[in-house]
């Protein structure tokens, strides 16, 4: 055990953790350098397009004698509750943060949880080869906020490899070994999971307590699902299987269930009827962001189910049950940990399952409560959501947001969240100049492109993370859509009363630009307060039905109008408008009138 090292990278989004991987993979000698590529951590398709990590992968590297056990984890606020349980297979971290941008808001969140962990905490400026770096004033921010000397914040380059020979002898100076343990009962952590077809859920462990082989018969102690150990292994990154895995390593163990739900994320796996205690902590992942999400034709309904239990069975977080709309048919309403996991997970039932979807826009949850019984009752879909209000008192959720921005935006950014509902509680000056909010506002409205914008006004170089908070008491309605006076449950929103009317004209504005010019003219009107609150019209698409005419007298072009006219009048009546499936999509990522 005194030759093992166990340490995650943690960092803010894009600070460059997947590329200092790639380089201490290379510097090990754990991948040839020919079969080495950028992001090798980041297997998925979308990861690798959108240069961010989703799923935690990680690694054993072998140097100077030593077995160093890494997690790269995703970096996003979404996956915080991953990272957390992360943080409790290791024993120390290294805090990256990119030599141009300095410290920024995920930063403070990421070093939070390592702190809460008890870690050893190794400070780290990246990037240092850029143009535009400042190592030596990044490393003195660091320093501060850490409380150490600035000579024990390393520099280094994840694209160059330069200082990266000194980190791995700094992980295996700094970081301590896992402790020894005296019990010989095996008690494993799971931080993560993969699904295979063929051999079940595959979960990543660290073993705590005792030693592990294939065959031995385990339980889940929070699921109680008991199940028996088809293989057990390490990662190189690929999987290799291994006699043993024993207490301070790091590897994984197929469990051959095929049953969503079983295993989940910070459980802890021993023998059944053990009396060792589990590993606190653990927590069941709570939805934040919920969608209703629709097949676009209702014989993929099926295709669609199984597709979010495939991928419910490799994401615990992930929820859903069926619900039915008039309009849209039957389809599911789906839990999601944030907005960049509703759009990896729709993305990828389009991709790998080839499904057409149709996305209501997505909302957080409400709480009403009756005035009259006291009787509480929660809202996750805006179509379900009361017209009247009478009877009832409304409460959201609110979250803690941190804000860091240059002191040249700081003056649109404040401006920026009383538009949000926001309210600033505390600002600190960096050493660096830049300021750091700390501020309140709904969720509602940290969902309404509160990130979009707060990019738009700062130019880019604000950055944000935020945490859930108690709910409060909450002034909206229900704002809905109608297109071709058919309401299109899709498009029903929760809004703000203050700004009900401004988003009905967004709303109906929008929708007159994507949806498709039909044969009838189509009526597109926002509701609430029980009356139309703004309404547009899409003119009808026009043939010309004389255009194969030529000659001969005008009572011939007066007789084809006329019949066209009736043919028009009769086509209102009866048509249906048919909306697509990318305007649906497009309703969901709009952003606000006048914003980048």
């Amino acid at each position: 055990m005194d030759k093992i090292r166990n340490f995650s990278i943690i960092a803010h989004i894009d600070h460059g953790k997947s590329t200092l991987a790639d380089r201490l993979l290379e510097l090990t000698g754990t991948i040839e350098k020919r079969k080495m590529k950028a992001q090798v951590l980041d297997s998925m398709e979308l990861e690798r397009e959108r240069g961010i990590t989703i799923k935690m992968q990680p690694v054993r590297m072998e140097h100077a004698g030593y077995i160093l056990n890494l997690i790269d984890t995703p970096g996003h606020i979404d996956f915080s509750y991953e990272v957390s349980r992360a943080l409790k297979a290791v024993e120390g971290v290294l805090l990256l943060v990119d030599a141009a941008q300095g410290l920024e808001a995920q930063t403070f969140t990421v070093l939070t949880m390592a702190r809460e962990a008890g870690l050893v905490i190794i400070p780290v400026v990246n990037k240092i080869d850029l143009p535009n770096a400042r190592p030596d004033l990044v490393a003195r921010e660091i320093a501060d906020l850490l409380k150490v000397p600035v000579e024990t914040v390393l520099k280094v380059s994840g694209k160059t490899g330069e200082g990266v020979e000194d980190l791995l002898k700094a992980i295996i100076d700094r970081v301590p070994p896992p402790t020894a343990t005296t019990v010989t009962e095996p008690r494993l952590l799971v931080f993560d999971f993969e699904y295979s077809n063929h051999r079940g859920v595959i979960v990543y462990v660290r073993v705590l307590d005792g030693e592990i082989k294939a065959g031995a018969n385990l339980i889940f102690r929070a699921s109680t699902e008991k199940f028996s150990a088809l293989e057990v292994g390490t990662f190189h990154p690929e999987k290799t299987k291994v006699e043993n895995l024993t207490a301070g390593e790091i590897g994984y163990l197929v469990t051959g269930i095929k049953e969503p739900g079983e295993a989940k994320v910070g459980d802890t796996i021993t023998l059944p009827g053990s009396t060792l205690p589990p590993v606190p902590g653990y927590a069941t992942p709570r939805p934040v962001v919920w969608a209703s999400v629709y097949p676009e034709s209702q014989d993929d309904l099926a295709l669609l189910r199984q597709s979010l239990i495939r991928l419910r069975l490799a994401d615990a977080a992930l929820s859903f049950e069926e619900e039915s709309s008039g309009a849209l048919g039957r389809g599911f309403r789906v839990g999601f940990l944030g907005m960049l996991h509703l759009e990896i997970i729709t993305e990828r039932l389009r991709r790998e399952f080839g499904l057409k979807l149709v996305v209501a826009t997505p909302t957080t949850s409400y709480e009403l409560i009756n005035k009259q019984t006291g009787e509480k009752e929660i809202i996750y879909s805006p179509h379900q959501f009361p017209e009247d209000l009478s009877n009832w008192t409304v409460a959201e959720t609110w979250v803690k947001v941190k804000i860091i921005v240059p002191p040249a935006y700081l003056s649109p950014v404040v401006k920026l969240l009383p538009e949000h509902e926001g309210m600033i509680t505390n600002t600190i000056t960096l050493a660096d100049g830049r300021t750091a909010l700390d501020a309140e506002l709904p969720l509602r409205e940290l969902m309404r492109h509160f990130f979009d914008n707060l990019k738009s006004v700062s130019s880019g170089f604000a950055s944000l993370a935020y945490e859930l908070g108690e709910r409060r008491v909450a002034d909206v309605i229900r704002l809905d859509i109608l297109v071709g006076e058919e309401l299109v449950p899709a498009f029903t929103r929760i809004v703000a009363r203050r700004r009900v009317e401004e988003d009905a004209r967004a709303a109906v504005e929008r929708l007159k630009e994507l949806i498709p010019r039909q044969l009838i003219v189509v009526k597109i009107q926002a509701k609430a307060f029980g009356r139309i609150v703004a309404a547009e019209h899409l003119s009808a698409l026009k043939k010309d039905v004389t255009g194969y005419l030529y000659g001969g007298d005008i009572t011939r072009k007066k007789k084809l109008w006329e019949k066209q006219k009736k043919g028009k009048k009769k086509m209102q009546q009866i048509g249906r408008v048919t909306i697509p499936a990318e305007v649906f999509l497009q309703m969901m990522t709009q952003k606000r009138k006048g914003k980048a």
